[in-house]
């Protein structure tokens, strides 16, 4: 993993977070265990490309009510991140800048997407605005990040996956272990906030 600041930030690097929505918390429909945890981490990797002047991006699930990944309809998960509710919104611990690009995903109720750029409009936005390299973390690591990050690499953007910004659902004992391997295979390179700030990062991730 690269620490220190090995990392020099370029016009064409953009940060994408991942899924950090309120019923992926603690406390919501579909928790991800310890997801708080990554809250303050994530905050410092957004103040970093924002006083840089990079681009960030989110992406979101925006499910009809009756979308085909819910259990009432033969899926996997309970009812979350349904359109204009309170758990689809971001957590409202991220100090997210004004002008961050959000992209909604999973929108069809017929057809789940774990990927933000499965059917949505995102590999176009990031070439329309030159972006080479993608500093990846959210939410979570064995679903929605690992599909994204390895979209990403298929596209040929190469993938900062920030391993203090993730956290898996873990259904199976292994699966977090099993995505980072797989991601890792495929050519992400694991980093963490030291690997871009020369500050020293306390371990509530206050820069």
């Amino acid at each position: 993993m690269l620490r220190k600041k090995e990392i020099e930030l370029r016009d064409s690097d953009a940060l994408l977070l991942v899924d950090v929505q309120k019923d992926f918390l603690p406390g919501g429909a579909l928790a991800v265990p310890n997801a708080d945890k990554i809250l303050h981490f994530l905050n410092a990797y957004i103040k970093i490309f924002s006083n840089k002047g990079l681009k960030i991006y989110m992406t979101r699930d925006w499910h009809p009510e009756d979308h085909c990944s819910f259990k009432d309809y033969g899926g996997l998960w309970p009812k979350h991140c349904i359109q204009e509710s309170e758990g689809a919104k971001f957590a409202e611990e991220l100090k997210l800048p004004p002008d961050v690009v959000i992209i909604s995903k999973a929108t069809d109720k017929n057809k789940d997407a774990y990927s933000g750029f499965d059917d949505t409009e995102l590999d176009n936005i990031l070439k329309k605005d030159n972006i080479k390299r993608l500093f990846i973390g959210g939410l979570a690591t064995d679903y929605c990040v690992k599909a994204t990050v390895l979209d990403a690499l298929s596209l040929g953007y190469k993938v900062f996956l920030l391993l203090d910004g993730i956290k898996a659902v873990n259904v199976n004992p292994q699966d977090e272990e099993k995505a980072l391997l797989e991601m890792k295979e495929k050519g992400a390179i694991f980093i963490d906030i030291s690997s871009l700030s020369d500050d020293i990062v306390d371990s509530r991730g206050n820069c």
